[in-house]
């Protein structure tokens, strides 16, 4: 097994000469024609009979590559002894990933007489129980529900030859650090321990020193760096235009199975939300849903009846959709292996796929030190827009209508009737229009362009290009009712429905604050404004927002004379000449005296 880093396809018997035959078998008739460089390198001499430490990307084959180092210390004459107490423990932190382990593990053992016992949460417990009291020799299962067996008696590890721990940083990032721990601490001292991670922070590393001995320390993730199945983009997008941005890339791909990610539950209810009310047939995967609306969603986006799904990263642990061809990374992932390992939901067994990161302009320096951390050649373009989005519709409905199909005897009597009451451009109009109208609109995106260098390149200058044009607004609070931009920022945010880079220069006059706001979004930031007023309210809310019909510089001169330097505006009564009572939920003056210190 020298080629350990070798490639599926070459169709060489060698690759298996030193598996059992049963193993070997099964590979064969499963299509391998190689092993990953996973599979190969945890039966390299040198990792037999050894604690290892694996880190492999998301859909490298490590089932099958932990399934092999198990087996070829298992099997005895090509057969498993007959099942009593589990020989071998395999961890995982989602119900899915588990199943999917028992379903890999099955046919890789199926010429052994293996016995492979499952126990998660949402299943019955007392028919797992049976299983494991009628013997088993592989136990697969989530830290929970398998804590609970062993504390009830049903799960006995006495007889461990191996544990694995699939997934372990999302298992410690999901609070299973006292279930494994747990389980870990009631196996035999002599068991192996397989602890396969994405990535390994401190905690995986602490986990490795206490409970492994002498580990060999196993990476694959430079050998397959970028996924070669995976075509990477990047889009360049206003902060506020992100779920615009998103509406225009599902529309322009079309994707079978698209898979949207998110870093936190609230913002996949939020932008699930935003889908369906858009039109897009969308389900949700975060930790606040239950188990029985994991799987409904799950059995939609199979069926065919859902297309996009919204996830975070840890609901999305596990989940294998072969129709998944579209990643898109709403909000940028933490770091360079969780951006892989969110990409590698797609890209799988051959398939082309492709992984999109929507990228806000004052972030982008920092998404392209990620990408050249991970060696990702990510291609930068625009969002597409509405027409160019309409042009893919053209194509894909000319490719569709002029598709040869074999019509049943009812279509065509039905053409028939058509073409009997239409003409053909008629008929060729309502075929565009019917297709036109279940199709989500596209969105109209702000325009990025005064935010590139001269030479063309997309990347932001520092400079505040995109406020050469802007209109001013003016709030009806000044100094004299405290206004500071520390705590006006935050509030124009929430009534504007704005981001921090989209509010311009800030001037505050005695009784009012001007303040500047790009022309692009000035029909937006006025409608938002709009709707989260309250007028007369003592809160944010009563503060009245409107266009300025005057620039500072001449609101400035009406303020004068102003205060003498070092007395108190009168912040109690309304102000001289009418008007609304001081906002109240303003910082309160500064003390009087000198500094402190």
């Amino acid at each position: 097994m020298a080629q350990s880093g070798s490639l599926p396809g070459a169709a060489s018997a060698a690759p298996f000469a030193a598996l059992p035959a049963p193993l070997a078998a099964a590979l064969t008739a499963r299509g391998y024609a190689d092993l990953t460089a996973v599979q190969a390198a945890v039966i390299e001499p040198e990792a037999l009979g050894r604690d290892l430490v694996v880190s492999a990307r998301t859909g490298s084959g490590k089932t099958v590559a932990f399934g092999l180092a198990m087996g070829a210390a298992l099997l005895a004459d090509d057969q498993l002894p007959r099942a009593a107490a589990p020989l071998a423990l395999i961890v995982a932190p989602t119900r899915e990933l588990a199943l999917q382990v028992s379903r890999e593990l099955t046919w890789l053992f199926a010429g052994t007489g293996a016995t492979v016992t499952t126990c998660v949460g949402g299943m019955d417990p007392s028919r797992e129980r049976r299983a494991l009291y009628q013997g088993a020799h592989f136990v697969v299962g989530t830290p929970g529900r398998l804590r609970d067996h062993l504390e009830r008696g049903a799960l006995d590890l006495s007889a461990l030859s191996f544990v694995v721990l699939d997934e372990a940083d999302e298992m410690l990032d999901m609070g299973f650090r006292e279930d494994l721990e747990e389980l870990l601490d009631a196996t035999p001292a002599n068991r192996r321990t397989l602890l396969f991670s994405a990535t390994l922070p401190k905690p995986i590393v602490a986990l490795a020193k206490r409970y492994q001995h002498e580990a060999l320390r196993i990476s694959t993730v430079g050998d397959e760096q970028g996924h070669g199945d995976i075509a990477y983009q990047a889009v360049t997008v206003s902060p506020s235009d992100i779920e615009n941005a998103v509406v225009n890339l599902l529309r322009f791909h079309e994707a079978e199975t698209a898979m949207l990610f998110c870093a936190t539950r609230d913002n996949v209810r939020h932008l699930h939300a935003t889908l369906v009310e858009r039109g897009f047939a969308a389900v949700a995967l975060s930790g606040e849903h239950s188990q029985n609306e994991r799987n409904q969603a799950l059995q939609a986006l199979r069926d065919k009846r859902a297309r996009v799904c919204v996830a975070t990263d840890v609901a999305a642990r596990g989940i294998d959709i072969a129709s998944l061809s579209l990643v898109i990374h709403v909000e940028i992932p933490r770091d360079a292996e969780a951006l892989q390992h969110r990409s590698g939901r797609t890209g799988r067994a051959g398939k082309k796929g492709t992984a999109v990161l929507i990228v806000p302009y004052p972030r982008r320096r920092r998404v392209e030190m990620m990408l050249r951390g991970a060696r990702i050649d990510a291609q930068w373009m625009d969002v597409p827009g509405p027409e160019q989005i309409r042009a893919q519709d053209h194509e894909r409905l000319i490719a569709t209508l002029t598709a040869p199909i074999e019509p049943s005897e009812a279509e065509s009597e039905l053409a028939g009737r058509l073409l009997a009451t239409m003409g053909p451009e008629e008929l060729a109009l309502a075929l565009v229009r019917a297709h036109a109208s279940r199709l989500p609109e596209p969105e109209e995106l702000i325009d990025l362009s005064a935010r590139t260098k001269p030479d063309g390149q997309a990347r932001p200058v520092h400079h505040r290009e995109g406020f050469d044009d802007t209109v001013w607004f003016r709030m009806d609070i000044g100094r004299r009712h405290n206004a500071d931009p520390r705590w006006l920022l935050p509030l124009l945010c929430r009534r504007g429905h704005v981001t921090r880079t989209e509010i311009g220069a800030i001037r505050i006059a005695a009784n009012e604050t001007f303040f500047q706001i790009p022309r692009a979004i000035e029909a937006k930031f006025r409608a938002a404004v709009a709707r989260t007023a309250n007028p007369g309210s003592e809160d944010e809310s009563g503060i009245t927002i409107d266009l300025s019909p005057e620039t500072p510089r001449d609101a400035a001169r009406e303020n004068r004379p102003r205060a003498e330097p070092g007395s108190r505006a009168n912040d109690r009564g309304p102000r001289p000449g009418g008007g609304r009572a001081p906002f109240k939920g303003k910082p309160k003056p500064h003390r009087k005296g000198p500094r402190p210190g």
